[in-house]
């Protein structure tokens, strides 16, 4: 991974706006696009209980679990509710806060930063969206394919639409508080398993849940 694109990217995600979001627990926040586009960031739900869709993704998980980009925690909390091991990371310390005040373990650090259990998790989890991180999705699925233990799954969120793009973005309010820009991604079901198949992955299978697209992948 290009250290350029990620540090940009943690800077922007450690900025006001996201994380004074996460504190109060509420949007609107999006990312805007150089061309005026933009997407809904969907905080509200973050920072609320796992809803059917996100239950639809814990009944997937195997073994320890590892959140990449967990945000406020609602999935790694509802795993040690569960009497499950999982640990979320996440580069902005707000969210990693809320994970733990939530009762998730949580730690400030990017997915390409060491990281325990390393080639031993039975599940990697990039929901959210958060296949995007970094704008490289090959090297992401690259990384997780070292994190995650032999015969281990990858559970994506996709984006409904059949995407596959990269494009500079940047956080912004309703106030007008913005970020850096840094690199995004977007990707549908099947640029990733096509992203995903060379980086050691294969497709297991595809659902839906309350509007969500997902993808479960095994090494």
């Amino acid at each position: 991974m290009n250290a350029q694109l990620t540090e940009p990217a943690a800077r922007t995600w450690q900025a006001d706006p996201y994380a004074d979001a996460l504190r109060l627990g509420r949007g609107p926040l999006y990312l805007r696009r150089r061309d005026g586009w933009l997407l809904p960031l969907d905080v509200e739900r973050w920072c609320a209980e796992p809803d059917a869709a996100d239950d639809t993704v814990l009944a997937r998980c195997t073994g320890p679990v590892l959140d990449v980009g967990c945000g406020p925690g609602r999935l790694v909390a509802a795993l040690a509710r569960l009497g499950r091991t999982a640990l979320g990371i996440d580069i902005t310390p707000e969210a990693v806060a809320r994970s733990v005040r939530a009762g998730g373990s949580a730690l400030c650090r990017s997915v390409f930063d060491p990281l325990p259990r390393e080639g031993g998790w039975g599940t990697v989890l990039l929901i959210d969206g958060n296949i995007g991180i970094g704008g490289d999705p090959a090297a992401l699925l690259r990384r997780a394919a070292e994190l995650a233990a032999p015969g281990g799954s990858l559970l994506v969120e996709v984006a409904t639409a059949d995407v596959d793009e990269r494009v500079e973005v940047h956080v912004e309010d309703v106030n007008g508080g913005r970020g850096a820009s840094f690199w995004w991604a977007r990707l549908g079901a099947r640029a990733l398993c096509t992203e995903a198949r060379g980086a050691g992955w294969i497709p297991y299978g595809t659902w839906q849940a309350a509007g969500r697209h997902f993808v479960h992948l095994t090494r």
